[in-house]
């Protein structure tokens, strides 16, 4: 017998873990005021561009990395091909930014996600594994960079 789940009670969850990833506390896995982009408010330009341990990439790069893992997997959800991906480029050439790049970086970041939000609120229909796999792909995906970011700042701090 199959069972199916509620699409409502499916995406009712995935939007508030979304939000607790990006935005806000909502106590399901972080503890206040550790979000990505409230962790990333109070980072500096100099402490982003850092490689931390010296051999690993900086924040700047983490964050870039993330908007550009979301832009990959956008395509990936509307069905598109992403074309050829490299995923090391920016590992390879994202270094020191100044204040105005690391803003930027940071709105960057801001607009891909609710780009991406408003793309999953008006998904038709969740009976596709494309934007299933998609959405929580991204989902778990940031909050391990959230994590790496967030252990990086006991070594920058």
């Amino acid at each position: 017998m199959t069972q199916t789940i509620a699409e409502k009670n499916f995406t009712s969850q995935l939007f508030v873990i979304l939000d607790e990833v990006f935005v806000t506390h909502h106590g399901i896995f972080l503890d206040a005021r550790t979000s990505l982009f409230e962790t990333l408010r109070g980072i500096s330009a100099a402490e982003a561009s850092i490689p931390v341990g010296g051999k690993c990439a900086s924040l700047a790069a983490q964050v870039k990395h993330v908007t550009f893992y979301i832009e990959v997997l956008e395509k990936y959800i509307q069905g598109k091909s992403p074309g050829k991906v490299d995923w090391g480029e920016i590992w390879r050439t994202m270094e020191q930014v100044s204040p105005e790049e690391w803003a930027a970086l940071q709105t960057e970041l801001q607009a891909t996600y609710e780009r991406l939000l408003t793309l999953l609120q008006s998904t038709p229909t969740w009976d596709n594994e494309e934007v299933i796999g998609g959405a929580m792909a991204i989902m778990v995906h940031t909050a391990y960079h959230l994590g790496e970011i967030r252990q990086a700042l006991c070594a920058l701090k």
